[in-house]
């Protein structure tokens, strides 16, 4: 256990000491997020919070998880597209201009691709009736991978719109991954979540409310796949009707909340990408139209993604 706590601690203090460094160059460099009439912050704010992120982790990952397991280098490529194709996307905000989206899909499903041919991926259901693995067909197991990844990225990239909020659902879902592969034995899964964890802890001290620095799209692409891999490495490894529920738990708040919006959105026939000023569908924005505040709206949130964390993992000790 020691050896996951030095690796969370390593990260959580590379990221700390990083952090005011970026935001430095990124007021420098104008590398900001400007307000406008549907972002209400005061003042231009700092968009290398991803990119912090990034760099803290993989230096994580390289120390303790990549020696580990040959897959992992492809979990590593395609956490670099996702951060790269972020970066040039909050660019163009900074700038002022919009990213095309077929061009960010296009490089979000390469990055599933990525672990896809990497073996990081769904392969099947274990049956307990017959006490045998039912391995599903390869189309199959290639949409349903694709699906959850790409849906993952997206799902966090909507939850991205109060100070702090995508990064405590991510905490709780990777603090959840990480009992889970403590749980199952899994070694390379555990050092991956505490790795992923000790950068977003990092991070969250310099963006809860009142934020500092925001995470840009390159962070919440960066949690949504990391945590796309962690779940499909670990419990989706062991398929079982618990293991499959533990994820979906965990990341329910930003899976239920994504859904829901795109199929609001489709059913007004408006682009299921776009947010705008009138955006009142996402769970956040909801309670902040019923009188919350930012900081309760957010901390309510987090409450019910921790309840349905706790509810899987109790799941897990009590059936598996």
């Amino acid at each position: 256990m020691m050896q996951y706590i030095f690796a969370f601690a390593l990260v959580f203090i590379l990221t700390a000491i990083l952090m005011p460094v970026f935001v430095r160059l990124a007021h420098k460099y104008n590398f900001t997020d400007k307000p406008t009439e549907r972002k209400k912050h005061a003042m231009p704010m700092p968009l290398t919070g991803g990119l912090v992120m990034f760099i803290t982790f993989l230096v994580g990952f390289l120390i303790f998880v990549i020696r580990r397991d040959p897959t992992m280098p492809f979990l590593l490529a395609g956490a670099a597209l996702i951060v790269a194709v972020g970066l040039v996307d909050d660019f163009s905000k900074t700038r002022g201009r919009e990213f095309p989206v077929w061009p960010r899909l296009l490089v979000h499903f390469a990055a599933a691709l990525l672990l896809f041919i990497g073996d990081i991926r769904l392969t099947g259901f274990f049956n307990h009736f017959t006490g045998h693995y039912m391995y599903l067909p390869m189309w199959l197991q290639f949409a349903l991978t694709i699906l959850w990844i790409v849906g993952l990225v997206t799902v966090f990239n909507f939850m991205d719109g109060l100070d702090g909020l995508s990064g405590l659902l991510a905490l709780v879902a990777g603090v959840t991954f990480f009992i889970v592969a403590i749980h199952m034995g899994q070694i390379e899964s555990a050092f991956l979540a505490a790795v992923f964890v000790g950068a977003i802890a990092g991070f969250l001290r310099f963006n809860l409310p009142p934020a500092k620095v925001y995470m840009g799209d390159s962070g919440a692409y960066l949690l949504g796949f990391v945590l796309a891999a962690i779940s499909l490495h670990g419990a989706f490894k062991q398929a079982t009707v618990v293991s499959l529920a533990i994820p979906m738990l965990a990341m329910g708040v930003p899976i239920f909340d994504g859904v829901l919006v795109v199929v609001r959105r489709l059913l007004a026939r408006k682009p299921a990408h776009i947010a705008d000023s009138t955006e009142i569908t996402h769970l956040h924005y909801r309670l902040l139209k019923r009188g919350l505040s930012p900081r309760k709206a957010v901390m309510l949130i987090f409450g019910i993604s921790a309840c349905l964390s706790v509810t899987s993992i109790v799941l897990m000790f009590a059936f598996q």
